[in-house]
């Protein structure tokens, strides 16, 4: 598979292409055309979300240091900060849940010592403690789901950048002979 080009701007700052001033004039108004112009605009439910809203400034300043924080990825850019938000929530009610696990697995072995506790007791023990576990696993899948979608985006992220590039005209549009033409056009 081949590399995708190099952008405009790689190419001027390198001077020592092969390409002709048409071709690289070419390329720079097709990179100037990928681009609205505009820049990324946080949206209120991420500015509102402290750790989104952290994510979105970070990103941004990336972003801009690469000419890449352009409005035309605001929508999934937006989106992500949420999500990374998301998972991070349910990385701290996981952290909790198996805290409380290690409680009752605590206050369970302060049973056991007792010689007065029923099984019944200690069977409710250990069902709440297997309640707590369920809900643990449960919390591990959510987050592994928004892991996998927050993978996702960077890769699209990622490839829509880069698909940008491609998609730019490598060459100039041949003219043709010029002497042809003029005994075409008769």
């Amino acid at each position: 598979m081949s590399r995708p080009p190099k952008p405009f701007e790689v190419l001027k700052n390198e001077k020592k292409s092969h390409r002709t001033k048409a071709e690289m004039k070419k390329r720079q108004q097709g990179e100037a055309s990928l681009s609205t112009g505009t820049a990324l605009q946080e949206r209120p439910e991420v500015r509102s979300n402290p750790i989104a809203h952290r994510e979105f400034q970070r990103l941004n300043a990336l972003l801009r240091k690469i000419e890449k924080n352009d409005a035309i990825y605001e929508v999934i850019i937006n989106r992500y900060c949420l999500m990374h938000a998301e998972c991070f929530d349910l990385e701290v009610k996981r952290e909790k849940i198996y805290e409380s696990a290690t409680l009752l697995e605590n206050a369970l072995e302060e049973m056991r010592q007792k010689p007065d506790v029923s099984f019944n007791d200690l069977k409710s023990a250990i069902r709440g403690i297997a309640d707590i576990y369920a809900t643990m696993i449960e919390c591990d899948r959510q987050v592994q789901a928004k892991r996998k979608m927050l993978l996702d985006i960077e890769k699209e992220n990622v490839m829509t950048i880069a698909a940008a590039l491609r998609s730019i005209p490598k060459k100039a549009e041949k003219e043709g002979n010029p002497l042809l033409k003029a005994l075409s056009d008769e």
